[in-house]
């Protein structure tokens, strides 16, 4: 447990970056936190540091990413097709299965220090499901959750066609988080063809585009999602 908690979160928005470019930089960002958690635990209570916590916003060129627990039979594409298709494909150390990553697609990656916030890595996912939803709300649009899936759904009250618009796996250690979420905005939906997304195969996938008739300003749409993630997290960004 930290002596010091900072609720000051860093935010950045990095635009359009290569998968493991962003993979890299955020592996950076989680192993200097842990080494300061690590540091801290060797000090005198008056000479530990508070720990830094950082959000990531950005999007990313096509790309298929299979976490710890997922099946590579999931991936419905050899490495011609990925290669004719522009897309890349990486297997990570995040939970979850296997997803897609692409332009008109919110992605973000929470690095935080859970010690700042709360230690409980069911409330933290339900939090950044919760912020997600209630950026939907803004759009007219209810959204939910789906009984032991995680992410956000719609329809999933009535399950006749639920389709999900975000996607979440996260890898945490000594309660410091890296990975995320991936919200469709404007995002081509024909890419999740070639996946059995999150290794669900009877339910849809869905994008606020989708959903509503056309292209979204998701630039708005980033900064709703930003201030609710601020909110339920009572975090200060700067």
């Amino acid at each position: 447990m930290n002596s010091i908690i900072n609720k000051k979160v860093q935010f950045l928005d990095l635009g359009e970056i290569d998968y493991k470019e962003a993979w890299d930089y955020q592996t950076t960002l989680f192993d200097q936190i842990l080494n300061m958690k690590i540091n801290n635990r060797k000090q005198p209570e008056e000479f530990q540091e508070a720990t830094p916590n950082h959000l990531i916003f950005c999007e990313h060129p096509h790309v298929y990413t299979l976490g710890k627990s997922g099946s590579e039979e999931h991936l419905l594409i050899n490495a011609e097709g990925l290669k004719a298709k522009q897309a890349t494909y990486y297997k990570i150390n995040r939970g979850g299965d296997i997803t897609y990553h692409g332009p008109g697609q919110i992605v973000g990656y929470p690095i935080l220090d859970l010690d700042n916030f709360f230690t409980d890595i069911h409330k933290y996912l339900r939090l950044l499901e919760e912020a997600i939803i209630q950026t939907l709300t803004e759009y007219g649009i209810s959204a939910g959750r789906i009984e032991g899936l995680t992410g956000v759904w719609l329809d999933h009250e009535k399950q006749l066609n639920p389709r999900k618009i975000c996607a979440m796996g996260v890898k945490s250690s000594r309660w410091v988080t890296m990975h995320g979420f991936a919200f469709n905005v404007n995002t081509n939906l024909d890419y999740f063809n070639y996946i059995v997304p999150c290794g669900i195969d009877d339910k849809a996938v869905t994008s606020l585009q989708q959903e509503l008739g056309k292209e979204q300003n998701i630039a708005e749409v980033r900064q709703i999602l930003k201030e609710k993630i601020a909110h339920l997290f009572e975090m200060e960004l700067y």
